[in-house]
C-alpha cells in the first residue's frame, strides 16, 4: 500500500468531518464522486451529490454537525480503497433542544481519478 494514499484518505476524511462542521457544503460535495451512494440503515439509498447536498443543508438549516471518526483501517488497492471507521456524530439545535448523539461503524469506498481521491460509495451503522 501506498502510504502517500492511506495519508491521502485520512485526509478527505478528516476535511469531511472539518468542513461539515464549519456548515461548508461545497468543500463537502468536492470530496465526493458526483453519483456517490450513501447507505443508512432504515432509509433507502441516498444516490448524488444533488441529493446529498439537499439533506446536508436540510440538516445545516438548523443544527450544527460535530462529529468524531476513528478510522480502524484503510486499504488501497490501484485506484480503489476503503475505509473501515468508527464515528460518534453529535446534532446540536440551532434552537436549543437537546443534542442528539449518535456512534457506530462506517464502510467508505474511494475511487483515485486525475490524482485525487474522492468518497464513491459510503455506508453507516450509526445507532
Amino acid at each position: 500500500m501506498d502510504n502517500n494514499d492511506e495519508s491521502a484518505i485520512r485526509a478527505l476524511i478528516a476535511a469531511w468531518l472539518t468542513e461539515t462542521r464549519a456548515g461548508n457544503v461545497a468543500a463537502v460535495l468536492e470530496l465526493m464522486a458526483p453519483d456517490a451512494v450513501f447507505l443508512v440503515a432504515g432509509q433507502p439509498p441516498m444516490v448524488g451529490r444533488d441529493a446529498f447536498a439537499a439533506s446536508l443543508r436540510n440538516v445545516l438549516d438548523n443544527n450544527v454537525i460535530d462529529s468524531n471518526s476513528i478510522v480502524d483501517e484503510v486499504v488501497v488497492a490501484g485506484d480503489l480503497a476503503y475505509s473501515r471507521s468508527r464515528l460518534e456524530v453529535t446534532i446540536t439545535s440551532k434552537h436549543g433542544q437537546t443534542p442528539m448523539r449518535r456512534s457506530g461503524h462506517t464502510l467508505s469506498v474511494f475511487k483515485k481519478e486525475g490524482g485525487q481521491w474522492r468518497l464513491i460509495r459510503d455506508a453507516n451503522m450509526l445507532a
